[in-house]
């Protein structure tokens, strides 16, 4: 398969592990608050050690310190405009952005479509690379990471008082996003060969942004850092792992 459709299936396979990680929403009403922040520690810790491993080592490999840095700082910047310019909800830390008239669902899924591009432009960028063994790690570690964030997103909806289907639904539906990134990320690295360093680390930049920006401070807004910091090093260790033994 060529390169952009190998982009486009893996970050469409990454972002539908959103909805399998929501079926125990049929299950059960909700989950404990430390289980939850547990989960979105383990979210980072996947992604930090992505955007090292398998996003900024690569890059200064490929194209040197600089270009990775000029890439990492674009891939911040372009994060830091979205969150301000879009209008979006998180459940405990509140509305962001400009106001709007939107419901608070849609609002809540635009903060998790800000939180999943850069997850599916990694694995993109990956593919188009042609590094298929290092961006099928990536692929299956922001798989893994997106089940229990699908979970965290479908339970405060039913909290909500959305029923289990819809919150399932739209829990799903977060993960949409990654599949449009992955296809946006392999075709700019197949079409020209020498942004693949800049196309990297500017998927680096945007990881690391999300995850200190939104992930660490809302797994440790509600006084349990202690695990929130066990489910970081847990998914950093399950990611170093993936990336090391099928990269």
């Amino acid at each position: 398969m060529n390169p952009l459709a190998l982009g486009a299936l893996a970050s469409l396979a990454a972002g539908l592990a959103t909805g399998v990680g929501a079926l125990p929403v049929f299950l059960r009403r909700k989950t404990s608050p430390k289980a939850t922040d547990g989960m979105l520690g383990f979210a980072a810790g996947v992604m930090l050690a992505a955007t090292f491993f398998s996003l900024l080592v690569p890059a200064i490999e490929a194209g040197g310190p600089w270009r990775a840095v000029a890439g990492f700082l674009l891939g911040v910047a372009l994060l830091v405009v979205a969150d301000r310019l879009t209008p979006h909800l998180h459940f405990l830390h509140g509305r962001e952005g400009p106001g709007s008239q939107l419901g608070k669902v849609w609002l809540f899924v635009f903060a998790v479509t800000i939180h999943n591009f850069p997850e599916g432009l990694a694995v993109g960028v990956g593919f188009g690379a042609g590094d298929t063994a290092g961006a099928l790690a990536l692929a299956v570690g922001i798989g893994l990471q997106n089940m229990p964030e699908g979970l965290a997103v479908a339970l405060p909806l039913v909290g909500e008082g959305y029923s289990r289907m819809k919150a399932f639904l739209i829990a799903t539906a977060t993960g949409l996003a990654e599949p449009i990134a992955g296809l946006l990320g392999a075709a700019a690295v197949t079409a020209a060969v020498g942004t693949l360093p800049y196309a990297l680390a500017f998927a680096a930049g945007a990881m690391l942004y999300v995850i200190s920006d939104e992930i660490i401070p809302e797994s440790h807004r509600r006084g349990h850092e202690f695990w929130a910091t066990g489910g970081l090093v847990a998914g950093f260790v399950v990611m170093l792992l993936l990336d090391t033994l099928l990269g």
